[in-house]
């Protein structure tokens, strides 16, 4: 049976142990003795469904994480002994010819009679591990539904256990989220001090000429490479500054008017019009900036005697700062209808006029919710990847030149990371230490952000 078929019935058998439950509790207390449970019926009915499909669930789970280790496991020792002796790089590609031709995908070659072999035992694996979870899962259900609909009764704490389940369920959620920076965080940095043992950080971070292409074997030819990323870090920032040049004053004043001038009627039409932009695919507008914006640029700059790159930051950062609109707007419209009224009244009872009740009194308030939307979209500007690559190029050019094709962090990752790599090599390990880099510029932006909010909030709380 399939996992998704599994979890469905899983998830309706739940529900029939939930009305089950909930039944049995007002079986026990009818009518106005209701009063006399500890727990209401409802809570009696999910203590019973969670009987139900949480022990089966967490074995689902457990064989999920297991199931692909034990079956490789299995299907590798079938192999011949010849294939034991191989390096674990050959292994792993050839558990992807295995693994491909169980599953009907694409292979490289055409497969050894072993490799059949081998695939046809991990097809049978397969199957005799789902079925064998299935069932499982499927007795496991009805006998803990008929454990806690024997044990519904008068005195049962159903709302402790059940929120007791709840609150483990999002102490969990929480670790996870914790564990899973703390893992982001940790192979980057590890990733990234092997790029530093092949390469001075002082030669990475202060070097002025990109060009990564190394040999990948001490049998190949190729160049000794060039790790300078100062023309990666200029070129992210001259896009950024460009797109916030054109998201943070359109879409601040736009948020300023929605908020305070624009009719009701109108608001409601324009502000869900406005945040259609960030449901755009990225894609969409690099193809927009290739296409239309870029040469527009290019015959505007020969118009007047400017010679304007075919693939520029101008065009890619106009671009951007098209589609980062919505989340300075939206999220600096929020925080202005949040500022309180009172506030505006006693500025206009002190003789202000609107427009300087805005400057002096509601921006001002709702200055910290504003930092967080421009940190969004900083944010989001320093991560694109696609508009710059069909807009800007792929060249690192050392240049505070918009007129020109420039590159950012984020498409030199792409580049470095496609293809067939080597991770031992200084070429893929740059990825990591420049993915360190945006990590530790993303966390310097939150820490000013979160002092100009601590700020402004001793000043008007």
């Amino acid at each position: 049976m399939p996992l998704s078929l599994l979890l469905l019935v899983l998830a309706v058998l739940s529900a029939f142990a939930y009305r089950f439950g909930t039944g049995r509790a007002r079986a026990i207390a009818p009518g106005r003795q209701q009063a006399t449970l500890h727990s209401r019926p409802t809570y009696h009915g999910f203590y019973v469904a969670l009987w139900c499909g949480l022990p089966a669930l967490l074995v689902a789970v457990a064989w999920v994480a297991m199931q692909p280790i034990l079956v490789k496991g299995l299907v590798l020792a079938g192999l011949p002994d010849s294939y034991s002796a191989l390096p674990e790089a050959r292994l792993n590609l050839i558990w992807n010819d295995i693994r491909n031709l169980a599953l009907g995908d694409v292979v490289r070659a055409a497969p050894a009679p072993e490799i059949q072999a081998a695939a046809e035992t991990f097809r049978r694996l397969y199957t005799i591990g789902q079925a064998a979870l299935a069932v499982l899962c499927l007795v496991l259900a009805p006998l803990g539904a008929r454990y806690a609909y024997g044990r519904v009764s008068r005195d049962l704490r159903a709302r402790n256990r059940v929120e007791t389940v709840i609150t483990v369920f999002l102490v969990a959620s929480s670790l996870v989220a914790i564990f899973t920076t703390i893992g982001i965080v940790l192979s980057l940095l590890f990733e990234s001090l092997r790029f530093f043992g092949k390469v001075p950080p002082l030669d990475f971070l202060f070097g002025l000429h990109w060009s990564p292409q190394t040999a990948l074997r001490a049998d190949q030819v190729g160049s000794s490479g060039s790790f300078g990323a100062v023309p990666l870090f200029t070129g992210t920032l001259l896009i950024s500054l460009i797109s916030m040049c054109v998201a943070v004053p359109v879409g601040l004043m736009s948020a300023i008017y929605m908020s305070e001038y624009a009719h009701r009627k109108f608001r409601a039409v324009a502000k869900p019009l406005l945040e259609i932009l960030a449901g755009i695919p990225t894609v969409v507008y690099g193809f927009f900036a290739a296409l239309t914006v870029a040469p527009f640029i290019r015959r505007l700059g020969e118009s007047m005697g400017i010679s304007v790159a075919s693939e520029s930051a101008l065009a890619a950062g106009l671009v951007m700062g098209v589609m980062i609109i919505p989340f300075v707007s939206s999220i600096s419209d929020d925080v202005i209808n949040a500022v309180p009224q009172a506030m505006r009244d006693g500025a206009y009872a002190l003789g202000a006029t609107k427009s300087e009740t805005i400057r002096n009194v509601i921006v001002p308030a709702a200055l910290p919710g504003i930092v967080g939307g421009v940190l969004l979209a900083v944010s989001r500007a320093i991560g694109e990847t696609m508009i710059v690559v069909m807009a800007a190029g792929l060249a690192a050019n050392l240049s505070f030149n918009p007129l020109e094709a420039v590159t950012t962090v984020t498409v030199q990752i792409v580049t470095l990371l496609t293809g067939d790599q080597e991770f031992d090599s200084a070429k893929t390990l740059a990825a990591f230490a420049l993915g360190l880099v945006l990590f530790c510029v993303t966390l310097g932006l939150n820490i000013f952000a979160l002092h100009v909010v601590r700020k402004y909030r001793e000043q008007y709380e």
